[in-house]
């Protein structure tokens, strides 16, 4: 690395030609779609269609051809329900699957050259800014003001501030401060960015390793026809032999031969009536009419004893950023220091971007608009200039000419805000106390403040020269879909047990469980006490905590798995990337 920091000239044609056959390309290994026959071939491998198999053989051998071709075209029919569903719905997947090609900016030979993402190679000069989906994994060599919107990968909804290697004080945290990660979106700045990994080695690579390594299982409705399957078989084979011993003994005036084929007839006429053949047919059907149901609902059913899994849930572990809440920024709460909370929405609004890419100002310009401060009205004075947001002051300004007069809307950390803010100790009291509330509540607080000018020449040269006025805080978070609580409690009520799996922090996951009515909210277990238990362990603490916080994607797949050994069965929902090997592992 030290030998691309010194010279940022990139790679030339022959290191990246050898990279490429070194390394190969830049994408994760397509699972190979099922063919049409492997597809009718497990299905028919599945016991209770071998059952419907064996008893049309048998009806042919005792020349009952028209019962044997009834059975056959009823297995015929089911498969082509099981395969019809399973297509309709893999079509309706890959319909959903983004199937563009992105691009990205690399220096090779001393030139800033776009190439498809596909074609970067572990030593490449990857160049990111605002609006980039960045490609690979790799370590940031220089940058200004990145901000990174890794939700998909970590879990947590609120941007990530990103700084050079060199500046970096050392951290203990998984996910590093100077480092990018493959699937994750720039939502501001830009850097210098050198690719260490590439395809499935990176972190979003992992992921899909893992996700290729679960085993196959089968569904507990699988698993239960088989045993039924089995036992009827035993039974079966039982009285054939017992009716045919009897038989042979019963018919002493025919011949030897006679009396072999009687006994044996008598014997499969018996075990005939214990395999209930007609089982599969009916099964078969009512899932497929659930699955209906179900589409209708804008549910897709992959596999149809999945619909049966449904019922038996007893855990449901559902990630918290994307599934319980929105996954966008939005004001919960605001707070006016001296009662003026229109002044302090429309300064809040004066303080963003007008043409705003990050999260927390389009949540801002949201609310001036629901409260009846259009952009129109907010941006219809002349910007003179602005104090940019820096990660090291953690603040911004805008200055703005409106109404013939010089306003500073400002907007940043309650810390740093306060610190150019003229406040007596009063003042200044009350407004940490209501910091010290509302970050308790799991709330980003972003303090709001303003100063008004006679003339330009006053517009003192940086944000930390000006002496503010404050005008309160703004609470953002993401919040609860709408429905969620109520769908809580319909658990709660059925003896599902909710369990919130999630890679934000504490605070923020337990004031989520509270306000949708999740048991044991005050239960957490962190991802540092994860990598210190053992599975045993895990699987004692499961039965008793409903949250688990900064967790990764193998964190998640230990939880699960840890559950299913424990006899439950677990559904699993999830909304990005970083919940993909738990989904693989569960049970639905």
């Amino acid at each position: 690395m030290t030998d691309y920091k010194k010279n940022l000239m990139g790679l030339n044609s022959g290191e990246v030609k050898k990279l490429q056959e070194k390394y190969g390309k830049n994408e994760l290994v397509q699972q190979k779609n099922e063919s049409f026959i492997r597809k009718v071939f497990h299905i028919i491998c599945e016991p209770m269609f071998l059952l419907l198999i064996v008893a049309a053989v048998i009806y042919f051998l005792l020349g009952e051809p028209r019962d044997g071709a009834i059975m056959l075209i009823f297995v015929i029919g089911i498969i082509s329900i099981d395969v019809i569903q399973e297509w309709k719905t893999d079509k309706t997947l890959n319909a959903l699957k983004d199937l563009s090609a992105p691009h990205v900016t690399v220096i090779r030979d001393g030139k800033e050259i776009i190439i498809a993402s596909v074609d970067i190679v572990p030593g490449d000069l990857m160049m990111i800014y605002e609006g980039v989906k960045i490609p690979a994994d790799g370590v940031i060599l220089r940058c200004n003001d990145l901000c990174v919107d890794e939700s998909s990968l970590t879990g947590e909804a609120e941007g990530v501030w990103k700084v050079a290697t060199d500046d970096l004080q050392p951290s203990n945290d998984y996910w590093r401060r100077d480092y990018c990660y493959a699937g994750t979106l720039v939502t501001q700045g830009i850097a210098t960015v050198l690719v260490e990994t590439i395809g499935i080695l990176t972190e979003y690579g992992k992921i899909g390793v893992n996700v290729a390594s679960a085993p196959e299982e089968e569904t507990l409705l699988q698993k239960q026809t088989g045993s039924l399957v089995k036992v009827c078989a035993g039974i079966a084979a039982v009285l054939f032999a017992f009716v045919g011993v009897v038989t042979y003994f019963n018919i002493p005036d025919h011949s030897f031969g006679e009396r072999i084929i009687e006994s044996i007839l008598a014997g499969i006429t018996l075990a005939m009536a214990m395999i209930p053949e007609e089982f599969p047919v009916v099964l078969t059907v009512f899932l497929s009419m659930g699955a209906w149901r179900l589409a209708k609902k804008q549910s897709l059913v992959r596999k149809l004893p999945s619909v049966e899994t449904l019922g038996a849930v007893s855990v449901l572990c559902v990630d918290k950023t994307g599934t319980i809440t929105m996954n966008q920024m939005s004001v919960q709460e605001t707070w006016a220091l001296h009662g003026d909370t229109h002044t302090l929405i429309e300064t809040m609004g004066l303080g963003c971007e007008t043409d705003a890419y990050d999260p927390m100002e389009k949540a801002m310009l949201s609310y001036c608009n629901d409260h009846g401060i259009t952009k129109e009205n907010l941006f219809q004075g002349k910007l003179i200039t602005e104090y940019a947001f820096t990660n090291e002051l953690k603040m911004m300004g805008h200055v703005w000419l409106r109404n013939n007069e010089i306003v500073i809307a400002a907007k940043g950390s309650p810390e740093r805000i306060l610190t150019i803010c003229n406040l007596d100790d009063k003042a200044r009291e009350h407004a940490e106390k209501k910091i010290t509330e509302m970050s308790g509540e799991g709330l980003r607080v972003i303090a709001v403040a303003t100063m008004k000018l006679h003339s330009e020449e006053e517009i003192p040269k940086e944000i930390t020269d000006c002496s503010l006025t404050l005008l309160g805080l703004i609470g953002l978070a993401d919040p609860p879909r709408d429905s969620v609580k109520k769908d809580i409690a319909i658990c709660n009520r059925a003896g599902i047990r909710v369990v919130m799996i999630t890679g934000d922090n504490g605070i923020t996951a337990a004031s989520i469980a509270k306000k949708i009515g999740m048991p044991n909210s005050d239960h957490i277990i962190t991802g540092d006490m994860l990598n210190t238990m053992s599975d045993e362990e895990l699987r004692e603490k499961v039965k008793d905590v409903s949250i688990f916080s900064r967790v990764i994607p193998e964190h998640k797949m230990r939880i699960v798995k840890a559950f299913k050994e424990n006899g439950e069965i677990v559904a699993m929902t999830g909304y990005g990337v970083n919940d993909a090997p738990a989904l693989k592992y569960a049970d639905l």
